[in-house]
């Protein structure tokens, strides 16, 4: 059974984007590289045909999992989001209750996280850990370093 994602227009736009480009400009270029190196001779003793036969297989596979990616995601819309609680595409600020420090992040699908711009995956510890709730909740977080403790300051759209 597939997993079903949410993402926003603009980051699933992204993921088709990706996708395309990869079949449309990756796959006809692994293709010829595999042309070119049964072109030189026998096979059997032909590293770079090897190397190009393992490169395919490695972009058919990220195709294949792009595609189920993006079969089986939703478009949220975030103007319908519930601010009572922690969800997909929320944005929630927090305090870490051992050092005090405060910190935003938005909630997203694992393949639109980047933690520099302050997107956490809603697959991640910490991400689990937010997911259910509320402003004022204390979540309690176990990481591979030990427990967190975030006070759920504010939920909102941004």
């Amino acid at each position: 059974m597939s997993k079903i994602s949410y993402y926003t227009a603009e980051g699933l736009k992204k993921l088709k984007d990706e996708l395309d480009y990869l079949r449309d400009v990756e796959r006809p270029r692994a293709s010829n590289a595999i042309a070119e190196a049964r072109d030189k001779g026998d096979l059997s003793e032909n590293a770079e045909y090897d190397a190009a036969k393992e490169a395919q297989g490695m972009l058919e596979l990220k195709i294949s999992k792009l595609e189920e990616i993006v079969a089986n995601a939703r478009i949220i819309d975030e103007s319908q989001l519930d601010l009572s609680k922690v969800l997909v595409h929320s944005t929630v600020k927090i305090k870490n209750q051992s050092n005090g420090a405060e910190m935003k992040y938005k909630l997203v699908a694992q393949s639109e996280a980047d933690l520099k711009s302050g997107k956490i995956s809603v697959d991640s510890p910490i991400g689990k850990g937010l997911l259910g709730k509320k402003a004022g909740e204390v979540a309690e977080i176990q990481v591979p370093n030990g427990l967190l403790k975030f006070e759920i300051l504010e939920i909102s759209r941004d």
